[in-house]
């Protein structure tokens, strides 16, 4: 079984997504489109997302072990003033990304930190905020292709990672699924399937073999490029972009489960 991204790849891939969004903001028509993907944002808007949540995780992991995030990181990004101009924009945006790797090998991977996912499969660790971080990037990054009209799948390295770490981060929780018990299969073109189990203990996610079970251990399975799945999970694309066997009227159950923070 392939083993999960190591931190100084995580890091890696951190800086080559947010340098892939600059190219794309660079390239886009104007910094007032509407992005598609996030229609209360402009382009503008997206950046400041990007970015003021880059410095709000540099300051983060840069406190530590935590109950809660620092007051004045939440307080920073709450008041956060952006530059208008294209250029001057852009060189904010490289040096939130570089405060924010910073950050992160500063701290290393072990280090513990607040997070929001404390119920969740993944740590509260500065790992486990790279390995997500990564993400954001990434999608953010497909959000500002489309805005200009060249979307690119999510590199595979990344994207392979991301469907798990979605899993893992997003879905996993201990709060009851208020349905039937089933479970959700998802399969990469590229070789790697998951399982996220759903019942009245929560919802936990795990690596499958790709030839192992069936639709009599899974309600529904998704199957795309790892590419389109980790979109898929994040809203960007709707399941009929997938192939889906089984009760596809589940995946509307899991889109709508709210658990219990």
């Amino acid at each position: 079984m392939e083993a999960n991204l190591e931190f100084p790849d995580l890091l890696r891939l951190i800086d080559e997504r947010s340098t892939a969004f600059r190219a794309a903001v660079a390239a886009a028509p104007s910094l007032d489109a509407q992005v598609p993907t996030c229609p209360e944002w402009t382009l503008s808007d997206l950046v400041k997302h990007l970015g003021g949540g880059d410095r709000f995780w540099a300051a983060i992991v840069g406190a530590g072990p935590a109950d809660a995030p620092p007051a004045d990181a939440a307080a920073a990004r709450a008041a956060l003033e952006v530059p208008q101009e294209r250029e001057a924009l852009l060189a904010w945006l490289a040096a939130s990304t570089q405060l924010l790797l910073g950050a992160l090998s500063e701290a290393g991977p072990g280090r513990g930190c607040w997070t929001w996912w404390p119920a969740s499969q993944s740590p509260q660790t500065s790992g486990a905020v790279a390995r997500h971080r990564a993400q954001e990037s990434a999608v953010h990054t497909y959000d500002v292709q489309l805005t200009a009209g060249a979307p690119q799948p999510l590199p595979v390295e990344v994207a392979l990672d991301g469907v798990e770490e979605f899993l893992f981060t997003v879905c996993a929780t201990s709060s009851a699924w208020p349905h039937q018990p089933t479970a959700f299969d998802f399969h990469s073109a590229e070789g790697r399937s998951w399982r996220l189990t759903v019942d009245g203990a929560g919802a936990r996610a795990a690596r499958i073999s790709a030839t192992g079970g069936g639709l009599d251990a899974a309600g529904v399975a998704v199957r795309g490029t790892a590419s389109e799945l980790v979109l898929y999970l994040y809203d960007r694309i709707p399941a009929g972009s997938l192939h889906v066997d089984g009760d596809a009227g589940l995946l509307d159950l899991l889109r709508a489960w709210e658990p219990e923070a």
